[in-house]
């Protein structure tokens, strides 16, 4: 279950990178450099609020992924001397 979780939290990761970097710095939606074009196909405002829905949704299910992945590791509490076990030569 763990690798699943890693898996999943590396591909949401990259999406979100993603994500964040097609955004333009000043707010203007998306980056022209990412085809431009889309904001005269789209519209200015429609692609700004896809691209910010997209970011808070993936970092949202980014955060869920690494608390399930937290919770499903479990504490394990301390480690003791009586817990590590002797080497014999």
């Amino acid at each position: 279950m763990i690798s699943t979780l890693a898996v999943m939290i590396a591909c949401v990761s990259i999406l979100l990178i993603a994500a964040i970097l097609i955004q333009n710095p000043k707010g203007g939606g998306i980056d022209p450099t990412f085809g431009g074009q889309a904001q005269q196909l789209f519209g200015a405002a429609r692609s700004t609020d896809f691209i910010e829905k997209a970011t808070w949704v993936l970092a949202g299910v980014l955060v869920v992924f690494c608390v399930i992945a937290v919770l499903s590791v479990g504490t394990g509490g301390p480690v003791t001397p009586a817990d590590i076990p002797l080497q014999s030569k």
